[in-house]
């Protein structure tokens, strides 16, 4: 079974795509900038900043998955700057230090818009309950 999970983009009717895709224990979060519902930029500049909401944004559309940031187990970090990884690590650090998912940070050349300094996806299953 196979359940979308809209944020109200504007953009995911123009280029066919949902924030998150849930098929049976699988979650897959798409790409999140640092955006709130207002289209306004969270962090102009600030690398840990935009990083941290991300996180929080992408634990939002997990719980509406009914799942936890314990859940997951990828997160891949599109960054514009590599030189400031570590701005990017500690916020990822905050979230993820004790659940350790397997991650990438990967410099990009540029992001849909100059002020985004980083977009993440992440990955998430859910443990399988067995019918006893």
């Amino acid at each position: 079974m196979r359940q979308n999970f809209s944020s109200g983009a504007v953009w995911e009717d123009i280029v066919g795509y949902s924030r998150a895709v849930k098929v049976g224990n699988l979650i897959e979060v798409s790409g999140t900038v640092a955006t709130d519902e207002k289209n306004n930029i969270v962090g102009p500049g600030d690398a840990y900043a935009q990083t941290y909401y991300i996180l929080e944004k992408i634990e939002k559309v997990l719980i509406a998955a009914e799942a936890t940031m314990k859940d997951v187990i990828r997160t891949r970090m599109f960054v514009t700057d590599i030189s400031r990884w570590q701005e990017y690590g500690k916020a990822h650090g905050a979230w993820f230090k004790d659940i350790r998912p397997c991650t990438s940070m990967i410099e990009v050349s540029r992001l849909i818009d100059v002020e985004y300094l980083i977009e993440i996806e992440a990955t998430a299953i859910l443990p399988v309950v067995e019918n006893t």
